[in-house]
């Protein structure tokens, strides 16, 4: 056994600082040997908590903040923006890259990756792969030291355990998720590795669910309820629980399950094809979750609140999805700064109007609000043009469905009625020449405001300064994306109306719910009859409920069309002020094959120490 010298924060539960502005803030330190580390539960805690600052988070880990957004559902005009180096097949960005989250860590000198640091943004927080590469070793310490322990009692000892099992399983999925299947550590290696990359994605995913099963085994439900929580109690929202154990478990087995990963890379991928075991195993994990929202643990937030789940918080300065009534967050990276999370707020937003001082503006495509965007009625628009035809092309922002007018920013909206708003910035001119169609501004003839602070009818804006008085936030995992992926993993698994042994909804009820909260009748049982129609809608409502919340990439490579042409093609909506005519007119291409731009290469020095770690297909 390998004894180390190891830096922990001897400050225990710097996660309980709601605050992003003092969430690690500077700490003090110490050196300590592995035998005193784990001598007590504080110095084992202090240990386990730069784990938490090891996870990334994509809205605010980034130079550019708007660029956490990748797929078809928003565009980029520079070149040199990661979403535009993604859209350009040039997936090897990440390894010289250092603006987006899935880049190195080393935009300036002393940037490569610091946990102990309030500024989490790009001179300083991990990225995805380098955070994951030190969170899975981080945690195997842990796990390793356990005979140590003699000082903890035994709750302590396995909460101190459930967190190194909980951490080393997500962090083995946030390097799945880009890079495909990957060797599960399970050991902390002290000289040459030579472990084997697995041959399928499945084998790397039932690794890892061994580490949530043991995660779910040792986790509270709420720190508030255990006595080693009442040292930070009522600030323990942010720790990893049971709940959030089943949640990733389940996501974990659905990726596993999906197209994609069921086909291994091989010809012939049938976008309709999944994995129905591991499908039917994530079910019941789902449904470890859906039993605790039955029980008041968490909320699915009624239509009312749902603004108090993505941004509108009660006291300044606070994390949403906490609130009663709305407490949708499962599990969250802590945030950035108060720069860092407002700059993310207005990703969607003309700078001429937000003034966070973000750079650029990433406004959506048409063609991901057209497909997926439907109507009042409940219906798509391809559906709706079969009849009964209340889409009318000449009037394309009339009687949409109630989340696009709550979701997106369209021309002629609303932006303000106080006196000191300028005329031209009163409401939206996103139509061509209008002061809000520009190339650093809207390109497309939309923005999105998910994020955005609006109270009473007025937007945030530089004559309106709002803005400082809440906190949002892309959430990791929270209630809606459960039902989804229940929903999801339900229907391949038993069809769209059969309920499983562990829950008692069916998919169709699932989606309905999700459906009636938005305002919109159940789906139509033709479609429920029609299980590929299913799946569609099913994937539209995830789309739709999750948009703008960085799952979009991973969910169109997942299912197997991230290269067909409907994915591929970005388009903008030209039209006048009089709105006399609307033109669709592509604005990019996106390079997009299967398999090579699927997943990301490894660095090649990665697949050259030693012959049992392949390259990626296509690199």
């Amino acid at each position: 056994m390998k004894y180390y010298k190891l830096k922990i924060l001897m400050i225990l539960g710097l996660l309980s600082m709601f605050s992003c502005e003092s969430y690690l803030d500077v700490a003090p330190e110490s050196v300590l040997s592995q035998e005193e580390v784990f001598s007590n539960f504080d110095n084992a805690q202090g240990f386990v908590e730069e784990m938490y600052a090891m996870v990334c988070d994509y809205g605010t880990a980034g130079h550019t903040f708007q660029d956490y957004l990748f797929g078809d559902q928003s565009f980029s005009i520079p070149v040199w923006k990661s979403s535009s180096k993604v859209d350009l097949g040039q997936l090897g960005f990440w390894q010289n890259g250092s603006l987006s989250y899935l880049g190195v860590n080393k935009r300036f000198p002393g940037g490569n990756g610091n946990e102990n640091t309030s500024a989490a943004q790009a001179t300083a927080r991990h990225r995805v792969w380098e955070g994951s590469m030190k969170g899975i070793r981080k945690a195997n310490i842990v796990i390793e030291s356990e005979y140590l322990m003699v000082g903890l009692s035994q709750e302590e000892k396995n909460v101190i355990l459930g967190q190194a099992y909980f951490f080393r399983a997500y962090f083995h999925n946030e390097v799945m998720k880009f890079w495909g299947r990957f060797p599960h550590i399970n050991e902390v290696f002290y000289g040459e590795v030579t472990i084997q990359r697995p041959e399928t994605y499945r084998e790397s995913a039932l690794a890892v669910n061994e580490d949530y099963k043991k995660a779910i085994e040792l986790l509270p439900l709420n720190w508030d309820n255990e006595s080693y929580g009442q040292k930070t109690l009522g600030q323990n929202e942010l720790r990893v629980t049971k709940g959030a154990a089943y949640a990733f478990q389940g996501k974990n087995l659905l990726l596993a399950a999906s197209p994609l990963m069921f086909a291994n890379n091989k010809a012939g991928m049938d976008t309709y094809k999944y994995d129905t075991e591991l499908a039917a195993m994530a079910v019941d994990a789902f449904a470890g979750v859906l039993n605790l929202v039955d029980q008041g643990i968490y909320n699915f937030a009624s239509a009312d609140k749902i603004e108090e789940v993505f941004w509108k918080t009660s006291t300044p300065g606070t994390f949403p999805a906490l609130s009663p009534g709305a407490k949708e967050l499962i599990f969250s990276a802590p945030g950035g700064n108060n720069i860092a999370n407002q700059r993310f707020m207005s990703a969607g937003i003309p700078n001429t109007v937000g003034n966070v001082g973000a750079s650029g503006m990433h406004p959506p495509t048409h063609n991901y609000i057209h497909y997926n965007f439907g109507m009042a009625n409940g219906l798509s628009i391809e559906d709706d043009l079969k009849g009964p035809n209340t889409y009318n092309p000449n009037r394309p922002f009339d009687n949409r469905d109630p989340r696009f007018y709550k979701y997106i920013a369209y021309d002629r909206e609303p932006v303000g009625t106080k006196a000191t708003i300028p005329t031209q910035h009163k409401q939206w001119q996103f139509y061509t020449g209008g002061a809000h169609r520009q190339n650093s501004l809207s390109t497309t003839g939309y923005g999105f405001k998910k994020f955005f602070p609006i109270v009473n009818g007025e937007y945030h804006s530089k004559w309106n300064p709002i803005i400082g008085d809440y906190m949002g936030m892309r959430i990791a995992m929270r209630v809606t994306d459960v039902y989804l992926m229940y929903a999801e993993a339900l229907h391949v698994s038993l069809g769209a109306t059969s309920a499983p042994a562990s829950y008692s909804l069916t998919a169709e009820q699932v989606i309905n719910k999700i459906r009636n909260r938005a305002g919109l009748v159940n789906i139509s049982s033709n479609v429920v009859g029609d299980s590929n129609k299913f799946m569609d809608e099913l994937r539209r409502e995830r789309t739709v409920e999750l948009c703008f919340e960085a799952h979009r990439w991973v969910d169109i490579r997942r299912w197997g069309v991230a290269h067909l042409d409907r994915y591929k093609t970005k388009t903008e909506l030209v039209f006048d002020k009089a709105w006399t005519s609307f033109e669709e007119k592509v604005l990019r291409i996106r390079v997009c094959e299967y398999p090579k731009h699927y997943w990301l290469p490894f660095k090649a020095n990665q697949t050259q120490f030693y012959a049992g770690f392949p390259q990626n297909p296509g690199w």
